[in-house]
């Protein structure tokens, strides 16, 4: 049964967009397209080698049928692409394809190509429009909604970026069916996060209906796509470059991103290292005193039931410490901390010793 359409408005001021939530839309973006810009003009589509063969086709099918001209570009799969070489290439394509500054580069895919075309949309003529239709969970509940573009460095994630909020996000849940099973569980990760740090009910709401996530039930996966995304625009409103309350949203990243980085990401998918952070960040909460006994287990046991990976790797750790000495969020010299009180209840420390962080890695040796 196909489920009703959803929207929501993320109040920027100018830069304002609608977040636009319908099983079965994606053959509607073109009429989307052409209301907003007013008329149909010149397109550029960023895709992956994965997602292209599924979608792209309909997706150019539906512009052109409006009237849009419409060139694409084909990225590499995985986060191991997002990288300065591929974000050239396509900013070539960008050159090629001739856009002028109000016609729109086109995010089809998960949270690396609407990275990367995000952050190549900020720079190409300073500024061009940057549609969202996000393929993933993770992209769907998170990545897609904000505004946040990046490329990664060998030196950490996301490294080289740059704010700038797209004009529209289009999601279609219905493309989901698509996913491998790995990638929903990828995704639901940053799910489970909205509960942790701001939303108890809905931690609870998400564990009674994971088996319904997992099997990617049509309106249960809808209400949590609205319900996360809505999380996502509140503390972005309220916070939109990261001065203080959206680092909330960066709970076991901070771990989660150096796991990425020391493993030179190929072995973890994002929302998995996620999960790996987010039970660090755990521990280290109960460890410092600022939570009660349990409150590990209680997220881990629901990272488990979203069948997330829930061993922590072992690494030295000096390597740690380096490897989190290069998140991006970090304050002077000072690493950030996003820590937990209790579920739905999250803070920024920034006065996290490196000691305490030995202690940490070594309860995990």
């Amino acid at each position: 049964m196909k489920t009703l359409a959803q929207s929501y408005r993320v109040d920027l001021g100018s830069r304002s967009y609608d977040i636009h939530i319908e099983s079965g839309c994606l053959p509607q973006i073109g009429e989307r397209l052409t209301s907003l810009f007013g008329t149909a003009s010149r397109c550029l589509i960023v895709s992956n080698d994965v997602v292209a063969p599924l979608y792209l086709q309909q997706v150019q099918a539906a512009l052109s049928a409006a009237g849009w001209s419409v060139a694409t570009h084909i990225l590499p799969d995985g986060e191991k692409n997002k990288n300065m070489q591929q974000w050239s290439l396509m900013m070539d394509a960008l050159m090629a394809a001739k856009l002028s500054r109000n016609e729109p580069i086109i995010a089809l895919g998960g949270g690396v190509v609407g990275d990367m075309t995000g952050f190549a949309a900020s720079c190409y003529r300073r500024g061009i429009p940057f549609i969202q239709i996000p393929t993933t969970v993770l992209a769907q509940v998170d990545s897609s909604v904000g505004g946040k573009t990046a490329i990664n460095h060998p030196h950490g994630k996301n490294m080289i970026g740059a704010f700038y909020q797209p004009k529209l996000v289009w999601i279609d849940p219905q493309v989901l069916n698509t996913l491998a099973p790995r990638e929903v569980r990828a995704g639901l990760a940053e799910v489970i996060k909205y509960g942790l740090i701001r939303d108890a009910n809905y931690f609870t709401w998400l564990n009674d209906n994971i088996t319904s996530l997992l099997a990617l039930d049509e309106t249960i996966i809808s209400q949590t796509i609205l319900r996360s995304c809505a999380h996502k625009a509140e503390v972005v409103m309220a916070d939109e470059t990261e001065q203080g309350q959206r680092a909330l949203l960066n709970l076991g990243h901070t771990f989660g991103h150096a796991i990425e980085s020391m493993t030179h990401y190929t072995t973890y998918l994002h929302g998995e290292a996620v999960s790996l952070g987010t039970i660090m960040a755990a521990r280290l909460s109960v460890q410092l005193g600022f939570a009660a006994q349990g409150l590990e287990e209680k997220v881990k046991q629901s990272l488990q039931a979203a069948e997330l990976p829930t061993e922590i790797p072992a690494f030295s750790t000096d390597a740690w410490l380096d490897a989190m000495g290069h998140d991006k969020k970090n304050v002077g010299s000072k690493i950030r901390y996003i820590l937990l009180r209790d579920v739905g209840d999250a803070f920024i420390a920034e006065d996290v010793k490196d000691d305490d962080i030995r202690t940490l890695i070594a309860s995990f040796l």
